[in-house]
């Protein structure tokens, strides 16, 4: 086996790179978990560079690996001498700590875990001299968390270690991993830790990222939110702030890292050699939501085509991005078949989406214009995910469309119609719920959709009271809106979930009300409110239409609104809901 000292070797003399090689030339007897000699040589090398020292014991006693850290930690290599996935790796670790103290890190015990080390043990080191030795190793599945527990024995004297109980140890440890291990069969939940920039508009973006990471799928085991400052070009947080998320990935063994912001392809090359791990930022964490929750053509169409215009600049450098088919969160959707996917290659697909999508949008036309002739008025639902438009949707037209608990439960657009208590027929759509930070391509993507509500005659803003954000999430709707130059049509604020909320509901005005979709307090004033706005300008009119003027009742069609209509001897009796110049037109052709 090759002599080779591996980590920080900076600014360390020959001669003391000579003697820390020369820990390869120990080898442990068969019962002998770490001789004297070793923890001896290990603590006199630490206390001459100050620099934590680890060495890799394989279960024949001999040294596979000798590293060197800094006065910290100790970069940890992935090694695995037992081939079998049942087992564990066939290594145990120890390493030195120069502050004096052998206690077990929490990074140190997150690395035992995900590297499923035999044993992790750590050395403390005081003027050179070992002072307290503690190890530890995998034990059961607790049956909460779903993660082992870790036995930990010490403070343990190195001078006279129970050599044969460590060792002994170490294969009961085996056992109890290989017992769980047999029984497995689903794919463990991914791990992830979240990455934001401090807010300071009191707004706390990463508790939304938790959400959307517990939507698509992940155990959020840990959060990280750096102090607000210029972005780093190289690694979003900084070179030092990426060195410590590595430390915080071992030790919360986390599979991925999500950033709360659009990530660069430098970016996220960098991070990915940094942290050691997958890394998707929060467009990729929405598509993948999004492909996910995709059921109709049109939906699944424009979720890829998203997916291919925001891949398409970060084609560079992505790794484990693009190396891994269907392997977790963020790699849902259409997928990369291979690596070496070029840039002509997404540019064609784009292409081919784009050509789909026109030939919808034609149909989808077809039916807009339908509508209009026929002058069936449109109230588009909008509002941020999860504010309960679905849930709404169902109250207003004893539907029965998928609503729950959590953000983007539905995606594709949904239209029902309703009678009104006056008599008025409408058409409700339920549109894609909106999220801070929606994604540039996804809004591009889904125009055709989100045109909807840019035709709609009433807006209904459907806002969660529940929410101590709601505020802000108003805002991030009305922006949209503005966006689809939407803002001019008649908008009713309906301040929804105030079962929820402890705090007083809103005062009900002209265009705002507070209501619970799911009591359905307050609905049947919404319905009133509704009707009431679809009418505001029109006026009721009821006339007898001779047989002889039947183009009066075809512009009634067409412009207006025929509540009912009689045949009689004389001519066709209507109701009829028209605009004052159409009534005034009206008029002319029935020679008023």
């Amino acid at each position: 086996m090759a002599k080779k000292l591996n980590g920080n070797l900076a600014g360390i003399k020959k001669t003391l790179l000579d003697k820390i090689t020369g820990i390869y030339d120990i080898k442990m007897l068969q019962d002998e978990f770490a001789s004297f000699e070793l923890i001896s040589l290990l603590a006199e090398c630490t206390g001459d560079i100050g620099r934590e020292i680890s060495v890799y014991i394989s279960r024949d006693g001999s040294i596979a690996d000798v590293s060197v850290g800094d006065s910290s930690k100790v970069s940890m290599p992935d090694m695995r001498l037992v081939r079998n996935e049942d087992r564990l790796c066939g290594v145990r670790c120890i390493h030195t700590h120069p502050n004096g103290d052998g206690r077990l890190s929490g990074v140190d015990l997150g690395t035992l875990r995900s590297s499923k080390l035999d044993s992790m043990a750590a050395v403390g080191v005081s003027e050179g001299k070992p002072t307290q030795m503690y190890c530890a190793y995998l034990g059961e599945v607790n049956e909460e968390s779903g993660s082992r527990e870790v036995l930990v024995y010490g403070p343990l004297r190195p001078y006279k270690l129970p050599q044969r109980a460590l060792i002994a140890e170490i294969y009961n440890s085996d056992d109890r991993f290989r017992s769980v291990t047999k029984d497995v069969v689903e794919a463990e939940i991914e791990r992830a830790i979240l990455v934001g920039i401090e807010n300071t508009e009191g707004y706390d973006t990463i508790e939304e990222l938790s959400e959307l990471a517990k939507t698509a799928g992940a155990l959020v085991v840990g959060k990280v939110t750096v102090r607000r400052r210029p972005i780093d070009n190289a690694t979003y947080v900084g070179s030092g702030k990426a060195e410590e998320l590595s430390l915080l990935g071992s030790e919360k063994e986390a599979d991925l890292f999500i950033f709360d912001d659009e990530l660069s392809a430098i970016q996220l090359k960098n991070l990915e050699e940094i942290l050691g791990t997958r890394i998707i930022d929060r467009t990729t964490l929405i598509l993948d939501i999004f492909a996910a929750r995709a059921t109709s053509r049109e939906g699944k169409l424009q979720v890829e085509l998203a997916q291919m215009r925001y891949r398409l600049p970060r084609l560079l450098g992505q790794g484990q991005v693009l190396s891994r088919l269907g392997g977790g969160i963020g790699t849902r959707g259409p997928g990369e078949k291979k690596l070496e996917i070029d840039r002509r290659r997404i540019r064609r697909r784009i292409y081919e989406l784009e050509t789909e999508l026109s030939e919808i949008e034609k149909q989808r036309g077809l039916r807009r214009t339908s509508r209009k002739a026929n002058r069936v008025p449109l109230v588009a639902l909008v509002g941020y995910t999860n504010a309960g438009k679905s849930t709404m949707l169902n109250r207003l037209t004893a539907s029965d469309v998928l609503a729950e608990d959590m953000l983007f439960a539905t995606l594709d657009p949904v239209v029902r119609q309703i009678t009104l208590s006056g008599g008025t027929e409408a058409l409700i759509s339920d549109t894609v719920g909106f999220i801070n930070k929606l994604p540039h391509d996804l809004v591009q993507a889904f125009h055709s959709t989100l045109e909807e509500v840019s035709n709609a005659d009433l807006i209904l803003h459907i806002i969660d009271y529940s929410s101590p954000y709601h505020e802000r999430q108003m805002q991030v709707v009305d922006e949209v809106l503005a966006s689809l130059n939407a803002s001019d049509i008649p908008t009713i604020r309906v301040f929804n979930k105030i079962d929820k909320s402890e705090q007083p509901a809103p005062s009900a005005g002209d265009s705002q009300i507070s209501v619970s979709a799911k009591t359905g307090e307050n609905v049947d004033t919404l319905l009133d409110m509704i009707e009431h706005d679809l009418n505001s300008s029109r006026t009721e009119i009821e006339l007898l239409v001779p047989y002889a003027k039947y183009e009066a009742i075809a512009m009634i069609r067409e412009r207006g609104m025929l509540l009912s209509e009689e045949h009689t001897a004389e001519g066709t009796l209507i109701r009829a809901r028209l605009d004052q110049a159409d009534i005034g037109q009206l008029k002319k052709i029935l020679d008023f």
